[in-house]
C-alpha cells in the first residue's frame, strides 16, 4: 500500500472558519477536548475507541493535530495472541462511499532510541495494507493513507494492528471519515472492493496542497510541476464533473510546448505489481479559445493506448480505467492527433490500487458476540472491529470457520479474569462446537444453549454461575464434556444427563446442588 507525505508547513492550509466542514468525522487521536484546527472541528477520540493510550510526542511540531496520539500494545499480558488489533469503531450511513485517511507522526512515543514501528491497517475484515512511516520521519514529516469503502453497515471499523515487524507500540495520530458523494468513483463496483490512494496532483501546479474548501471533500491535491503555466484564474463549473475535482487544479496543467507529445513519468515512484484505478482530468485553457483551435490527443499508459481521440472542450473531460494493470515506473503520453492545432495538456489525476474486500464474520455471529462482549465487564481488549476477519487477527479467544460463510465455532476465554455475566446471545452463535470459559469470576445464570447442536464441550468451571442446575444440557445431542464444578448451582442433577452416553459431567463444588436419589 502506498502512503503520502504531509509537508507539515504546507498540508494544514489556512482554511476559513466560516466555512462548513464536509460531511465527516474527524478525530483527533490521543486528544482530550474538542479543537478547531484549520477551522475544521476535530473530536478527541475516546467516544470511538476503548483501548489504547494517549500520549503526547516529545518532539515540537509545527501542528497541533501531530502534537498527541494514541498508543496500542505491542503484547497483551493476558494472551500470547500476538496479532491483536485495535478498532475505531464509527457510526455511518449504510450504503455510503467513505474517504478514510489516517495520519502518523511518531514523535518519538515509543523513546528516542526506537525508529517508528511498522505496522498494519485494517478497515472492517479487509487488510488495508502496511503502515511503515520511518523514511517520512527521518525526513521530519508525517505519513497518511488514504482508501475509499463502502459502509456495509451501520459502523466502519478503522484498526491498527501488529504484525511480524512490528518492534514496538502501534499508534495513530488522526482518523478522517468523510462521506462522498455518490458519483464519486462510482465505477467501482464497492462491494467487492475498496480503492487505496497512490497518488493525487495538481498538475503544473507548485503551491500549497490543495484541500477543503476547494476539494468539497477535502482530498489531497498535492503539486506536480514539471512546467508549470501561469494560473489562468477560469471559474470551472465542476458541479457535473465525474469525481468532483476541484475548480482549482484547472487552473494550471502540464503541456507540450508544441503541437508534439508530451510524455512524462506519473506517479513519481515505481509501482508494485497491481491493478489500478486512474481518473485523469482535462479542460481546454482561456487563452486558445479566441484562436478557434482544437486540442485532440491519444492518451497512452506504458506505451498501451488508454483513450484514443480525446477531444478536450472548455466544458473538461475525465476520462478513467477501473481495473489498469501496472507494474513499476509508469509513463504517460499525450500524443496529437492529425489536425489538432493545440498543443496536449492534462491538469490533473488520480490513481488508486484496487484491492480486494476480505470477508465478513456472518453479522448474526457479530452481532451475538457483541452482546457477549457488552455483558462482560473487561472484555478482552482487541474485542473490536469484525471478529473473525482479516484471517490471523480473530479476536482474542474466538476461532473462525473458514470459507465463503465465516461462523464462529469455539470460544476459549479460560482464566483470562472476566467479570460480569454471560449474555443469552451466545444462543446464537449456533456454529459453536465449544465454550470454554472456565477459571473466571462470571455470574448469574447458565443461558439456555439448547439451540447449539453442534456444542461437544462446555467449561463453565471455577466461575460464581448461580440459579438452578441447566436441564437444557440433557437436550444438546453432541455434547461429551459438560464441566460446571465450583460455582453456586442449585437443585437437582437431572438423571438422564448423568445416563447420558460418553459424556464426562464434573459438578463438584456446587455446595447446594443435588444427586438424583437412586
Amino acid at each position: 500500500m502506498s502512503h503520502l507525505r504531509l509537508i507539515l508547513l504546507l498540508v494544514f492550509s489556512l482554511v476559513s472558519s466560516t466555512l462548513s466542514q464536509p460531511s465527516a468525522i474527524l478525530i483527533d487521536c490521543g486528544a482530550s477536548a474538542t479543537s478547531l484546527i484549520n477551522g475544521l472541528r476535530w473530536q478527541p477520540d475516546d467516544d470511538f475507541i476503548s483501548t489504547g493510550t494517549s500520549k503526547n510526542v516529545s518532539e515540537q511540531v509545527l501542528n497541533q493535530l501531530l502534537s498527541t496520539v494514541r498508543s496500542f500494545p505491542l503484547n497483551l499480558p493476558t494472551t500470547t495472541h500476538r496479532r491483536s488489533k485495535f478498532c475505531y469503531v464509527i457510526t455511518v450511513s449504510r450504503g455510503w462511499n467513505y474517504m478514510i485517511r489516517t495520519t502518523y507522526f511518531y514523535g518519538g512515543v515509543n523513546g528516542k532510541a526506537n525508529p517508528p514501528p511498522v505496522f498494519d491497517q485494517i478497515v472492517d475484515g479487509t487488510l488495508w495494507g502496511v503502515v511503515n512511516t520511518t523514511a517520512d520521519y527521518a525526513d521530519g514529516l508525517a505519513s497518511y493513507y488514504e482508501g475509499v469503502f463502502l459502509a456495509q453497515g451501520k459502523s466502519i471499523s478503522v484498526c491498527v494492528a501488529s504484525n511480524s515487524y512490528t518492534a514496538s507500540d502501534p499508534f495513530i495520530s488522526a482518523l478522517e471519515v468523510v462521506r462522498l458523494d455518490g458519483t464519486v468513483y462510482n465505477s467501482t463496483e464497492f462491494r467487492d472492493f475498496g480503492l487505496s490512494l497512490v497518488a493525487r496532483h495538481a498538475f503544473g501546479y507548485s503551491g500549497p496542497i490543495i484541500r477543503f474548501p476547494d476539494d468539497e471533500f477535502d482530498r489531497f491535491w498535492e503539486p506536480y510541476s514539471l512546467n508549470s503555466t501561469v494560473p489562468n484564474n477560469r471559474k470551472l463549473d465542476v458541479s457535473g464533473f465525474w469525481n468532483r475535482p476541484p475548480s482549482r487544479i484547472f487552473n494550471t496543467d502540464l503541456r507540450a510546448t508544441q503541437v508534439q507529445p508530451l510524455e512524462f513519468t506519473w506517479p513519481p515512484l515505481p509501482l508494485r505489481k497491481s491493478v489500478y484505478y486512474i481518473a485523469l482530468y482535462f479542460a481546454h485553457d482561456s487563452d486558445s479559445l479566441d484562436g478557434g483551435g482544437s486540442r485532440v490527443f491519444d492518451v497512452s499508459v506504458n506505451g498501451v493506448t488508454y483513450y484514443k481521440e480525446l477531444f478536450v472542450t472548455p466544458a473538461g473531460a475525465v476520462i478513467f480505467a477501473s481495473r489498469w494493470p501496472l507494474e513499476g515506473p509508469t509513463t504517460l503520453t499525450l500524443s496529437p492527433r492529425s489536425g489538432s492545432t493545440l498543443a496536449p495538456l492534462v491538469n490533473g489525476g488520480e490513481m488508486f490500487e484496487v484491492i480486494a474486500l476480505g470477508g465478513k464474520t456472518l453479522v448474526r455471529d457479530a452481532t451475538a458476540l457483541n452482546a457477549i462482549k457488552r455483558s462482560f465487564k473487561n472484555a478482552p481488549v482487541d474485542w473490536n472491529g469484525d471478529p473473525c476477519m482479516p484471517k490471523n487477527y480473530s479476536w482474542t479467544g474466538v476461532t473462525c470457520s473458514e470459507g465463503p460463510r465465516i461462523r464462529i465455532v469455539a470460544l476459549n476465554l479460560t482464566n483470562m479474569g472476566l467479570s460480569g455475566s454471560l449474555a443469552p446471545e451466545v444462543a446464537r452463535l449456533t456454529a459453536l462446537s465449544s465454550i470454554w470459559l472456565g477459571n473466571n469470576s462470571l455470574s448469574g445464570s447458565i443461558p439456555d444453549l439448547s439451540s447449539l447442536k453442534l456444542l461437544e464441550s462446555v467449561h463453565l468451571e471455577d466461575n460464581r454461575f448461580s440459579g438452578t442446575f441447566p436441564s437444557f444440557f440433557s437436550g444438546v445431542p453432541r455434547l461429551r464434556e459438560l464441566f460446571l464444578q465450583n460455582n453456586n448451582l442449585t437443585g437437582q442433577v437431572p438423571s438422564n444427563l448423568l445416563q447420558k452416553p460418553g459424556l464426562e459431567l464434573r459438578t463438584s463444588g456446587n455446595s447446594f446442588l443435588t444427586q438424583p436419589p437412586r
